[in-house]
């Protein structure tokens, strides 16, 4: 699959995936014999795997470490999995957080004609 392919399959800029290859966000990404991008099922799993993380919050840099950990082999699969539970610790974090907001906005969006009729705070023009 081509670069362009894979851009629109995974809604991702064609740039960023470039960028992410160039920094070793990803592994190098297979190569056609004109020595194009040529995205096998390996390589969409890795962008996919990049996304998520990405989606979660989770920095380039930290992608970077990770896949230079994989390329070392299986001795650092501890070291591997360090770092994915130190993500998912920091994430879960961001998520608690994000919950507890979602719920008070809910609330205050579900309850809203009551909420501005009982107000009598500062900004009350009523």
């Amino acid at each position: 699959m081509k670069i362009n392919e894979v851009s629109k399959k995974y809604q991702i800029a064609s740039d960023t995936l470039r960028y992410w290859e160039r920094v070793g966000a990803i592994p190098a990404v297979s190569r056609d014999s004109a020595d194009y991008r040529d995205y096998d099922e390996e390589d969409l799993n890795w962008v996919s795997f990049a996304m998520s993380m990405r989606d979660a919050g989770v920095s380039v840099e930290y992608l970077i470490d990770y896949i230079s950990l994989f390329r070392q082999g299986s001795h650092t699969v501890q070291a591997r999995k360090d770092l994915l539970n130190d993500q998912l610790e920091m994430v879960g974090e961001r998520l608690f957080k994000m919950q507890k907001s979602y719920n008070k906005l809910k609330y205050k969006a579900e309850h809203y004609e009551k909420i501005d009729k009982d107000y009598k705070g500062k900004m009350g023009v009523h």
